[in-house]
């Protein structure tokens, strides 16, 4: 593989990984500061945030569907499964992410 992709993959895996921790924290500091339970809204927002911090990884859903038309029409496989590496690779940052969200308030968020 390119040395590109592989740093490619780490951006996506740390872009979706920023995404889920960062707005939880954040969002859970507003919960804090109208009154309501912070971690009760943790788990919700980690929950609702795991498909967009995959997307936002990935750059946008319309970029991997142009990704993945090229790579059927033109033939080229070696592009398809790239784009799915990126996907499986952000999927872990937001996995990750959700681990350590679940360690911080001791709940389980499947």
């Amino acid at each position: 593989m390119e040395e590109r992709f592989i740093s490619t993959m780490m951006q996506c895996y740390f872009i979706s990984f920023g995404v889920m921790l960062g707005g939880t924290i954040i969002g859970s500091i507003g919960a804090f500061a109208s009154g309501e339970p912070p971690f009760t809204h943790m788990s919700r927002i980690a929950k609702s945030l795991r498909i967009w911090a995959i997307v936002a990884a990935i750059g946008g859903t319309f970029d991997a569907i142009t990704n993945f038309e090229r790579s059927i029409y033109e033939g080229s496989t070696m592009d398809m499964v790239k784009q799915i590496l990126l996907i499986i690779t952000a999927m872990g940052g937001a996995q990750t992410a959700l681990l350590i969200i679940e360690w911080l308030i001791h709940e389980e968020l499947s």
